[in-house]
């Protein structure tokens, strides 16, 4: 059991478990919401996507948390194709691939659980609704936004740094 237990110390394998938790509960909200009847249908699609809307923002504020602390994660999508050998990273400037994904994935969310929402709920519940799952997106869209960009200068950074010792050093050897 401990081994098993293990495996979650590796960031990318916290970020696989908590994409497929979220893809389950927003899964079963969708299908609460639409094929579910009466109050038990509309309870269910509310607290599943509650639940789902809960994953993201803790994922998003996992992911920031995790870059900050000088690991590498470049997303979802990279971690999975790192898994199956097939990943490639260029480590140039700001991931416009990452976010294009993230954009994508944000707004394939967000017009499926609008959707569902506008079959599910009516009047002022639907209204409340729309406010919270938009928030949920700006603020997941910002939180990769704020990693790509900080990544990106993290590595224009560094390159600078190295650039800058590569001179001094070309400056220290021609004196001598």
């Amino acid at each position: 059991m401990r081994t098993n237990l293990g495996k979650l110390a590796d960031f990318g394998t916290r970020s696989l478990v908590t994409h497929a938790l979220m893809a389950a509960s927003l899964a079963g909200a969708i299908t609460a919401g639409l094929f579910v009847g009466g109050e038990l249908g509309l309870v269910s699609f509310v607290a599943l996507l509650n639940f789902t809307a809960g994953l993201w923002i803790a994922q998003s504020i996992h992911s920031l948390g995790q870059e900050l602390n000088g690991g590498e994660y470049t997303g979802i999508i990279d971690e999975l194709t790192e898994r199956t050998g097939t990943g490639s990273d260029d480590g140039q400037g700001l991931d416009t691939g990452r976010l294009a994904r993230l954009g994508t994935l944000i707004a394939f969310v967000t017009a499926v659980s609008l959707l569902t929402s506008a079959q599910v709920l009516a009047g002022a519940l639907f209204s409340i609704a729309v406010v919270a799952i938009g928030s949920i997106a700006l603020v997941t869209a910002i939180t990769g936004f704020l990693i790509s960009l900080g990544t990106a200068y993290d590595e224009s950074a560094e390159k600078w740094a190295a650039e800058s010792d590569r001179h001094r050093r070309e400056a220290a050897g021609s004196r001598e």
